[in-house]
């Protein structure tokens, strides 16, 4: 079931868009087919990032992002990974670890979309949507359970 935290987005700046269907600025989920804790949170540009919530038994807690780069298929490359903390956070379900550790990609790139275009201009890229950023972050658990 996906649920929503509360972490919200400043948008007064921003143009219409796709974004505008989107109300939340940060999901959190647990994978059904992987059982992994998910999460997607906007930047301050508008645009999703997506992680998944490695467990304490999982031969990558606690590297760095770099060190598994390339064990991972994800948008853009893995670009993060860390503990818990500011909005790369969450609430733990009853049952679930505390302590997992976050790997996660951006969808800022170059070849993507923002919603606050004011440094780039409009034109440039693909916005990626809360759905398909959803679908990316379920590939990448998808990847991060075969390890386990």
């Amino acid at each position: 079931m996906i649920e929503s935290n509360e972490y919200v987005v400043d948008r007064s700046e921003w143009g219409r868009g796709p974004w505008d269907l989107e109300s939340e600025d940060k999901v959190v989920w647990v994978d059904a087919s992987t059982g992994l804790d998910c999460m997607i949170v906007r930047n301050g540009m508008g645009a999703w990032c997506g992680y998944v919530g490695l467990p304490p038994a999982h031969p990558d807690h606690g590297k760095e992002y770099m060190e598994v780069f390339g064990e991972y298929d994800v948008h853009g490359g893995l670009t993060f990974a860390a503990a818990c903390g500011g909005k790369i956070c969450h609430v733990p379900e009853p049952g679930r670890p505390a302590h997992v550790w976050w790997l996660g990609f951006d969808c800022n790139h170059s070849c993507d979309s923002a919603p606050d275009q004011r440094l780039f201009g409009s034109g440039w890229g693909t916005y990626r949507a809360q759905d398909w950023v959803v679908s990316e972050v379920e590939r990448l658990a998808s990847q991060a359970n075969g390890y386990l």
